[in-house]
Parts: C-alpha cells; structure tokens; sequence
C-alpha cells in the first residue's frame, strides 16, 4: 500500500502544480476582493493553497478542489479579521492595473469604485458578495464556504446589495 502511495506522490504533485497554474489568477482576484489589499490576497491565497495541499488527495478524488479553496480563503479571511490581524485597509492606494497574467475585468475606475464600495461593507456583507457575484457560488455554497446558515447568505446578500444600490459611488450623474 505504501509503495502505491509513494508511486502517486509525482502524479498528485503535478495535478496540484497544474491546478494552481491554471486557477490561481481566478482566486488571487477573489482573495483581493475580500481583503482589498495585493500582499494581503497573495497571503490569503498561499495560506488557502497550503490548506489544500495538506488534503490534496482526499479533495481531488471528490473533483472539490476550487470550492475547498475558496472555502479556505473565506475561512482563513474571517479568522484574520477575529485575530485583527489583518488591521486597517486603506482605499487610498488602489492599484491600477491587476498584476501581470490577470485579465482585466472592468475599467479602472469601475474597478476602484467596486473596491471601494466592497470595502464600507462590513465583513460578512463583503465576503457574501464576493463569494455569490464574484466567484458564482450558489446561496448554498457561500453558506457552506463561510459556515453559516442559507438563510443568513440570503439576509447578508439582500442587506449588502441594499447598501451598494444606495452608494454614492453608483449615483448616476456621479461628477467624479
């Protein structure tokens, strides 16, 4: 049994290497969606992937791997902001351009109104957000993801777009 194991370890290897290669730009814009700050997803993101890797095996047998990432980011993000560890984010210093290999979305200005709209949302708020419209979780996984009821997905969702429709950044006519 262990020779089988041992023999597997190259392939499962590759399989990982392969899926962070072909995935990573994807979660990377989520991690920095829920954190809002680049060295903050990049922590996030290798924290997620190092979860993952330790259940590699037992993950890809079950074809769950993205959704267990994702999970992990929404975990690992909501264990920071318990820890404080994560302090302030500034909106100020938004970057202009997404980091080289991750395709471009949405004008900068979308982009940086976006950003900043997500950040006056409280935590719960932000992460429902970015898990449901950003990363196309059902109300069922987002719940799953963050450990909590599908009910409170649906309250948080409905009180986050609430927010974000009354934002001053949205007004239509905006000058700025």
């Amino acid at each position: 049994m262990s020779e089988a194991r041992t023999m597997s370890r190259p392939t499962a290897v590759t399989d990982f290497e392969e899926f962070v290669a072909a995935r990573s730009a994807a979660l990377w814009r989520s991690a920095y969606l829920l954190t809002g700050d680049r060295q903050r997803a990049e922590d996030l993101l290798q924290t997620a992937l190092v979860k993952t890797w330790r259940r590699w095996e037992s993950i890809a047998r079950r074809e769950a791997v993205e959704s267990y990432v994702r999970a992990a980011m929404a975990t690992t993000y909501t264990d920071w902001w318990r820890r404080r560890w994560n302090g302030e984010v500034s909106t100020g210093d938004l970057p202009d351009t997404a980091p080289a290999g991750v395709g471009e979305a949405a004008g900068v200005e979308v982009r940086r109104d976006v950003l900043a709209a997500l950040d006056l949302l409280p935590r719960g708020q932000r992460a429902v957000v970015v898990l449901r419209y950003f990363d196309d979780l059902t109300e069922q996984q987002t719940a799953e993801a963050l450990g909590i009821s599908v009910g409170t997905v649906k309250s948080q969702t409905s009180r986050a777009l609430a927010a974000l429709r009354t934002s001053p950044l949205f007004a239509e006519g905006d000058p700025s």
